[in-house]
Protein backbone atom coordinates (compact mmCIF):
# COMPACT_ATOMS: atom_id res chain seq x y z
CA UNK A 1 0.00 0.00 0.00
CA UNK A 2 1.25 3.42 -1.13
CA UNK A 3 0.18 6.89 0.02
CA UNK A 4 1.13 10.06 -2.30
CA UNK A 5 1.04 13.43 -1.37
CA UNK A 6 -2.40 12.71 0.62
CA UNK A 7 -4.61 15.66 1.63
CA UNK A 8 -8.03 16.11 3.32
CA UNK A 9 -9.73 19.53 3.04
CA UNK A 10 -13.38 20.42 4.26
CA UNK A 11 -15.49 23.61 4.43
CA UNK A 12 -16.19 24.90 7.61
CA UNK A 13 -18.00 27.93 8.56
CA UNK A 14 -14.98 29.34 8.90
CA UNK A 15 -13.67 28.66 5.33
CA UNK A 16 -11.26 25.88 3.82
CA UNK A 17 -10.20 23.46 6.79
CA UNK A 18 -6.91 21.20 6.10
CA UNK A 19 -7.28 18.18 7.55
CA UNK A 20 -4.28 16.24 6.42
CA UNK A 21 -1.69 17.54 4.45
CA UNK A 22 0.78 15.90 1.77
CA UNK A 23 1.20 12.27 4.09
CA UNK A 24 3.25 9.87 2.08
CA UNK A 25 3.21 6.52 3.20
CA UNK A 26 4.89 2.95 1.71
CA UNK A 27 3.93 -0.16 3.19
CA UNK A 28 5.10 -3.94 2.44
CA UNK A 29 3.36 -6.92 2.78
CA UNK A 30 3.41 -8.35 6.23
CA UNK A 31 4.53 -5.27 7.93
CA UNK A 32 3.27 -3.17 10.29
CA UNK A 33 2.27 0.37 11.12
CA UNK A 34 0.88 2.46 14.16
CA UNK A 35 -0.72 6.01 13.44
CA UNK A 36 -0.27 8.28 16.93
CA UNK A 37 -0.90 11.82 17.88
CA UNK A 38 -3.06 13.53 20.08
CA UNK A 39 -7.07 14.21 19.79
CA UNK A 40 -7.77 16.07 16.28
CA UNK A 41 -5.01 15.30 14.68
CA UNK A 42 -6.59 13.77 11.64
CA UNK A 43 -5.45 9.94 12.53
CA UNK A 44 -9.05 8.31 11.88
CA UNK A 45 -9.63 10.21 9.13
CA UNK A 46 -6.29 9.01 7.57
CA UNK A 47 -7.26 5.30 8.27
CA UNK A 48 -10.51 5.77 6.53
CA UNK A 49 -8.60 7.40 3.21
CA UNK A 50 -6.41 4.10 3.34
CA UNK A 51 -9.05 1.97 4.05
CA UNK A 52 -11.31 3.45 0.95
CA UNK A 53 -14.22 4.44 3.70
CA UNK A 54 -13.35 8.22 2.05
CA UNK A 55 -12.06 9.66 -0.73
CA UNK A 56 -8.49 12.53 -0.60
CA UNK A 57 -9.39 15.85 -1.57
CA UNK A 58 -5.55 15.40 -3.14
CA UNK A 59 -2.91 13.10 -3.79
CA UNK A 60 -3.65 9.11 -3.79
CA UNK A 61 -3.89 5.96 -2.11
CA UNK A 62 -2.90 2.72 -3.98
CA UNK A 63 -3.88 -0.33 -2.97
CA UNK A 64 -3.41 -3.89 -4.38
CA UNK A 65 -2.37 -1.82 -7.60
CA UNK A 66 -5.52 0.27 -7.67
CA UNK A 67 -5.98 4.20 -7.55
CA UNK A 68 -8.81 4.02 -4.62
CA UNK A 69 -9.66 7.67 -5.93
CA UNK A 70 -10.05 6.30 -9.36
CA UNK A 71 -12.73 3.69 -8.08
CA UNK A 72 -16.14 4.45 -7.48
CA UNK A 73 -18.40 3.75 -3.94
CA UNK A 74 -19.43 0.33 -5.37
CA UNK A 75 -16.13 -0.81 -6.44
CA UNK A 76 -14.10 0.86 -2.88
CA UNK A 77 -16.71 -1.54 -1.11
CA UNK A 78 -15.96 -4.67 -3.20
CA UNK A 79 -11.99 -4.19 -3.05
CA UNK A 80 -12.91 -3.92 0.71
CA UNK A 81 -14.87 -7.10 1.06
CA UNK A 82 -12.48 -9.01 -0.52
CA UNK A 83 -9.41 -7.03 0.56
CA UNK A 84 -9.56 -5.35 4.17
CA UNK A 85 -10.45 -6.27 7.51
CA UNK A 86 -11.64 -3.85 10.35
CA UNK A 87 -11.55 -3.84 14.18
CA UNK A 88 -13.02 -0.74 15.87
CA UNK A 89 -12.95 0.73 19.17
CA UNK A 90 -17.07 -0.01 19.80
CA UNK A 91 -16.62 -3.47 18.19
CA UNK A 92 -19.58 -2.93 15.31
CA UNK A 93 -21.00 -6.54 16.27
CA UNK A 94 -24.90 -7.01 15.45
CA UNK A 95 -26.81 -7.38 18.46
CA UNK A 96 -28.92 -9.85 16.35
CA UNK A 97 -26.65 -12.03 15.73
CA UNK A 98 -24.83 -14.88 17.69
CA UNK A 99 -20.86 -14.79 17.54
CA UNK A 100 -21.06 -17.37 15.00
CA UNK A 101 -23.51 -15.39 12.49
CA UNK A 102 -21.40 -12.25 13.22
CA UNK A 103 -17.59 -13.40 11.52
CA UNK A 104 -19.58 -15.70 9.36
CA UNK A 105 -21.64 -12.60 7.79
CA UNK A 106 -18.70 -11.20 5.80
CA UNK A 107 -18.23 -15.46 4.08
CA UNK A 108 -21.99 -15.16 3.77
CA UNK A 109 -22.23 -11.91 1.46
CA UNK A 110 -18.89 -13.00 -0.57
CA UNK A 111 -21.15 -16.13 -1.28
CA UNK A 112 -19.03 -18.32 0.34
CA UNK A 113 -20.02 -22.17 0.34
CA UNK A 114 -18.18 -23.59 2.99
CA UNK A 115 -18.17 -20.39 5.17
CA UNK A 116 -19.36 -22.14 8.54
CA UNK A 117 -16.35 -23.96 8.91
CA UNK A 118 -13.65 -20.78 8.32
CA UNK A 119 -15.90 -19.14 10.27
CA UNK A 120 -15.98 -21.57 12.97
CA UNK A 121 -11.85 -21.70 12.80
CA UNK A 122 -11.25 -18.24 13.61
CA UNK A 123 -13.84 -18.08 16.62
CA UNK A 124 -11.46 -20.95 17.49
CA UNK A 125 -8.32 -18.85 16.92
CA UNK A 126 -9.63 -15.99 19.13
CA UNK A 127 -10.30 -18.64 22.63
CA UNK A 128 -13.98 -18.51 21.57
CA UNK A 129 -14.96 -21.79 20.54
CA UNK A 130 -17.68 -22.88 23.63
CA UNK A 131 -19.10 -19.14 23.03
CA UNK A 132 -19.95 -19.18 19.40
CA UNK A 133 -23.94 -19.55 19.94
CA UNK A 134 -23.69 -16.16 22.27
CA UNK A 135 -25.40 -13.10 21.38
CA UNK A 136 -23.16 -9.83 22.02
CA UNK A 137 -25.55 -8.62 25.29
CA UNK A 138 -24.26 -12.30 26.54
CA UNK A 139 -20.09 -11.35 25.77
CA UNK A 140 -17.72 -9.36 28.08
CA UNK A 141 -16.22 -6.60 26.30
CA UNK A 142 -13.05 -8.67 25.63
CA UNK A 143 -14.94 -11.46 24.34
CA UNK A 144 -17.34 -9.24 21.94
CA UNK A 145 -13.74 -7.67 20.54
CA UNK A 146 -12.36 -11.83 20.30
CA UNK A 147 -15.56 -11.95 18.33
CA UNK A 148 -14.62 -8.32 15.79
CA UNK A 149 -11.20 -9.78 15.21
CA UNK A 150 -12.10 -13.12 13.98
CA UNK A 151 -14.51 -11.31 11.61
CA UNK A 152 -11.79 -9.00 10.45
CA UNK A 153 -9.68 -12.30 9.98
CA UNK A 154 -12.23 -14.46 8.45
CA UNK A 155 -11.94 -13.52 4.78
CA UNK A 156 -7.88 -13.71 4.97
CA UNK A 157 -7.77 -9.83 4.29
CA UNK A 158 -4.59 -8.44 2.68
CA UNK A 159 -4.49 -5.53 5.25
CA UNK A 160 -6.09 -5.23 8.75
CA UNK A 161 -7.18 -1.56 9.89
CA UNK A 162 -7.36 -1.05 13.62
CA UNK A 163 -8.75 2.20 14.84
CA UNK A 164 -8.09 2.37 18.88
CA UNK A 165 -9.23 -1.38 19.37
CA UNK A 166 -8.54 -1.13 23.05
CA UNK A 167 -10.32 2.37 23.88
CA UNK A 168 -13.52 0.19 25.71
CA UNK A 169 -11.42 -2.27 27.19
CA UNK A 170 -9.62 -2.61 31.11
CA UNK A 171 -5.77 -2.69 31.08
CA UNK A 172 -5.39 -6.25 31.47
CA UNK A 173 -8.01 -7.08 28.59
CA UNK A 174 -6.23 -4.38 26.24
CA UNK A 175 -2.72 -6.07 26.50
CA UNK A 176 -4.28 -9.49 25.37
CA UNK A 177 -6.35 -8.28 22.23
CA UNK A 178 -3.08 -6.17 21.53
CA UNK A 179 -1.10 -9.76 21.63
CA UNK A 180 -3.68 -11.35 19.97
CA UNK A 181 -4.17 -8.89 16.76
CA UNK A 182 -0.43 -9.27 16.57
CA UNK A 183 -0.24 -13.13 17.12
CA UNK A 184 -2.47 -13.16 14.17
CA UNK A 185 -1.35 -10.51 12.08
CA UNK A 186 2.18 -13.01 11.79
CA UNK A 187 0.31 -15.83 11.11
CA UNK A 188 -1.99 -14.68 8.52
CA UNK A 189 0.84 -12.54 7.03
CA UNK A 190 -1.34 -9.78 7.16
CA UNK A 191 -0.06 -5.61 6.45
CA UNK A 192 -1.44 -4.08 9.80
CA UNK A 193 -2.69 0.01 10.30
CA UNK A 194 -2.91 0.51 13.79
CA UNK A 195 -4.55 4.24 15.24
CA UNK A 196 -3.78 4.34 18.73
CA UNK A 197 -2.83 6.92 21.80
CA UNK A 198 -0.83 4.42 23.95
CA UNK A 199 2.99 4.58 22.69
CA UNK A 200 3.41 1.20 24.63
CA UNK A 201 1.07 -0.80 21.91
CA UNK A 202 2.52 1.90 18.73
CA UNK A 203 6.28 0.39 20.13
CA UNK A 204 4.51 -3.05 18.54
CA UNK A 205 4.88 -2.37 15.31
CA UNK A 206 7.43 -2.26 12.54
CA UNK A 207 7.00 1.65 12.03
CA UNK A 208 5.48 4.54 14.07
CA UNK A 209 3.50 7.37 12.25
CA UNK A 210 3.25 10.71 14.26
CA UNK A 211 0.34 13.28 13.07
CA UNK A 212 0.30 16.93 14.57
CA UNK A 213 -1.71 18.98 13.09
CA UNK A 214 -2.71 16.77 10.07
CA UNK A 215 0.69 16.30 9.34
CA UNK A 216 3.34 14.08 9.72
CA UNK A 217 5.85 15.76 12.43
CA UNK A 218 8.68 12.87 12.91
CA UNK A 219 8.13 10.39 9.93
CA UNK A 220 8.13 6.40 10.31
CA UNK A 221 10.54 5.03 12.98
Amino acid sequence: MQAEHLGKQVTSPAGQLTILDDINISLHRGTSLAIIGVSGSGKSTLLGLLAGLDVSTSGRVIFNNKDLNSLDEDGRARLRNKRVGFVFQSFQLLKSLTALENVLLPLDLAGEDDGRDIALNRLEEVGLKDRVHHYPSQLSGGEQQRVAIARAFVSEPDILFADEPTGNLDQKTAKTIIDLVFRLNSQHGTTLVLVTHDPDIASHCNHVLTLEGGRISTGES
